[in-house]
C-alpha cells in the first residue's frame, strides 16, 4: 500500500511545514508561548490523523495513530521528559495495537473467482 498523500506530500512533510510555520511565525511576526506552539502542533496533528483516515478509507489506525501522536506532542510540551527511543517505541505500541484490534475487526476481501492453477506439461 501506498502511504497516503496531502497535497500531493506525506502526512509527516505536512505536519513539519506545520510545525515550522508556527516556530517562524514566533521567531519573526508575533511571539507565541510554547504552550501555544504545542496545542497548534497537536491540533495539526490531529487533524493530518483525521484526513489520513479519510484518504485510507479504513481510518482507524489513522486515527488512532494520530490521536496518539498529538497526545504525545502534547505531553512533551507540558513536561513529559521522553528521550526520542521511548516516543519512537510508544508510537509502535499503539500503532501495533492498534492493527492488532483491526484485523480482529475485519475480513480480507476474496476474488470472486480463485485463479486456477496453471496446468504445465511434464
Amino acid at each position: 500500500m501506498t502511504t497516503p498523500r496531502i497535497f500531493g506530500r506525506e502526512p509527516s512533510a505536512i505536519l513539519g511545514l506545520i510545525a515550522v510555520a508556527v516556530q517562524f511565525f514566533s521567531a519573526f511576526v508575533m511571539e507565541v508561548s510554547q504552550d501555544t506552539q504545542t496545542a497548534v502542533n497537536a491540533a495539526a496533528a490531529a487533524a493530518v490523523g483525521l484526513v489520513v483516515a479519510w484518504i485510507v478509507r479504513d481510518g482507524v489506525i489513522a486515527a488512532v495513530t494520530g490521536l496518539a501522536a498529538a497526545a504525545l506532542a502534547l505531553g512533551m510540551n507540558l513536561g513529559l521528559d521522553w528521550s526520542a527511543d521511548r516516543q519512537a517505541a510508544w508510537m509502535a505500541g499503539v500503532m501495533v495495537a492498534a492493527q492488532w484490534f483491526v484485523r480482529t475487526q475485519v475480513t480480507a476481501p476474496a476474488p470472486p473467482n480463485p485463479p486456477k492453477a496453471a496446468v504445465t506439461a511434464p
